[in-house]
């Protein structure tokens, strides 16, 4: 790697994980919903993943990680505990340290599998699909959080979960898939256009100015 393209990585890394933290402490970054938060933090790292490669997108997914822990040890809501150990799990005094592992874990993969999409992806569509390709990185990026959160809970807390919503056991499942799908999709739409439009813009000026590729 030459000295451009570290410093371009190093600025642009930079850069991402700034927004994160912003977003953090804005409205818009955490929606608060009814049983759970919507995030459009995800956003950012996905873009790192794809211009940066997934290691860059990883350590971008481990500082959402951090905001998501954050957020909800300090502006819990009544679905917190799966995020935060330091939450009580309802019908308990304690929390569970289980909660590190959907904070983090799927936020760290949401830095890593869109990079892999988009690989494949471009393999097929080309130069032509490339803004294509971007976005359906954005979704698969976006989905990776939403599916594996939501399953990490039922699998992790379903329990708990049945608890703190006033359901019946049998009836999480069925919960997480209405989220997955009231939430999840609406948020995997948006990711997409804002990634598409994105990563194209950034390309298309690095190209013109550096040369520069993805990854």
């Amino acid at each position: 790697m030459n000295h451009k393209n570290r410093t371009r990585k190093m600025i642009l890394s930079a850069l991402l994980g700034a927004i994160i933290v912003l977003l953090n402490f804005t409205p818009v970054g955490y929606i608060q919903l009814p049983v759970i938060k919507a995030t459009i933090i995800h956003v950012p790292v996905i873009i790192g993943s794809l211009l940066l490669g997934p290691k860059i997108g990883a350590g971008l997914g481990l500082v959402f990680g951090f905001t998501s822990l954050y957020n909800n040890t300090f502006a819990p809501t009544a679905l917190s505990f799966v995020f935060s150990p330091a939450i009580p799990v309802p019908g308990t005094d304690r929390g569970s340290w289980t909660a590190l592992i959907i904070a983090f874990l799927p936020r760290i993969l949401v830095g890593v599998f869109p990079y892999y999409a988009y690989w494949l992806l471009h393999r097929f569509l080309k130069e032509k699909g490339r803004m294509l390709s971007f976005g359906l990185s954005g979704l698969v990026g976006s989905m990776t959080n939403t599916v594996l959160v939501m399953h990490l809970i039922y699998f992790l807390f379903r329990d708990a979960y049945s608890k703190a919503g006033g359901i019946p056991v049998d009836a999480v499942y069925q919960a997480i898939l209405a989220i997955i799908f009231a939430n999840g999709i609406p948020e995997a739409v948006l990711a997409a256009v804002i990634t598409a439009a994105v990563c194209s813009a950034l390309l298309r000026f690095e190209e013109s100015k550096y040369g520069s590729r993805t990854g």
